[in-house]
């Protein structure tokens, strides 16, 4: 982000960082965005940035609403009306859950805020959850896919939280999302926030052998692909994926620190306008 985005030091402080006991902190999420993103490059050039930020709003909207209702879920709270275009996502989160037990042992751990006084950063983590007996760190997400620069949020949130639970081993990412199926060649579409985005099966996907979620086997000619205009789509259904992250969280936190550096670096003049003293 440019540092010359905002309009004063008060506007800055509110979307780059918290106030924490009388102590401003970047925000981790500020951090991460330093890292070089080329599919989001890609989508800003395919669909044009004013559109794109559009889809990306709208995006944000829909993931923030399936996370209020799957952290609601998970605490035993009722959830009241879900909106149809979530409703896929919160039914197949509902069927996950049934069969993989996750628990949350303190209902403050769900959207908690924390902070590193020593590397002066802080971020608002999805939930600290008990998984298969350990403790961990897990964060929802409704992205398309499980990108590595989740490593880096999730390395944040386990250090900061070092001073509460020792004990914290693990850290997975629960993907929480929703498409049609092609009811005649099994190409998939998904239209978070309002994009419609077709993707046709790979040929790792047709040599696999494996049923599709509307009952086609994989095996067939790429020939018989439908016309972009002509597909026959099914309903909507929704799709969860439990992954832990196995990398050594000390070692992605490292590189959070760096691109920390990176983001004090980018954000100097305004860092120092609010009397932020820079790393080291």
């Amino acid at each position: 982000m440019s540092p010359t985005k905002f309009k004063n030091e008060e506007e800055f402080k509110a979307n780059c960082g918290y106030e924490i006991e009388g102590n401003w902190y970047p925000r981790v999420t500020r951090i991460v965005d330093m890292k070089a993103k080329p599919a989001l490059l890609r989508f800003y050039a395919e669909v044009g940035y004013d559109r794109a930020r559009r889809i990306s709003e709208r995006s944000a909207q829909e993931g923030t609403a399936v996370h209020e209702i799957v952290e609601r879920l998970m605490l035993g709270q009722p959830v009241g009306d879900v909106p149809p275009g979530i409703t896929p996502s919160i039914n197949a989160f509902i069927d996950f859950a049934s069969k993989q037990e996750i628990k949350i042992l303190d209902p403050g751990h769900i959207e908690r805020r924390v902070h590193c006084l020593e590397h002066r950063y802080a971020g608002t983590l999805d939930a600290v959850a008990q998984i298969g007996g350990r403790l961990g760190v897990l964060d929802i997400k409704t992205s398309a896919a499980i990108y590595r620069d989740y490593n880096l949020q999730t390395s944040a949130y386990a250090q900061a939280l070092l001073v509460d639970f020792p004990e914290l081993k693990a850290r997975w990412i629960l993907r929480i999302d929703q498409w049609q199926t092609c009811k005649r060649c099994g190409a998939t579409l998904r239209t978070k926030g309002g994009r419609e985005k077709i993707k046709r099966p790979s040929a790792d996907w047709r040599s696999s052998g494996r049923l599709f979620g509307n009952g086609f086997h994989a095996h067939y000619d790429i020939a018989k692909m439908c016309p972009e205009a002509e597909h026959d789509w099914g309903s909507a259904s929704g799709f969860c994926e439990l992954k832990e992250i196995k990398d050594d969280w000390r070692e992605d936190f490292r590189a959070f620190l760096g691109a920390k550096q990176l983001w004090e670096w980018e954000q100097r003049d305004w860092l120092k306008r609010i009397g932020y003293g820079l790393s080291a």
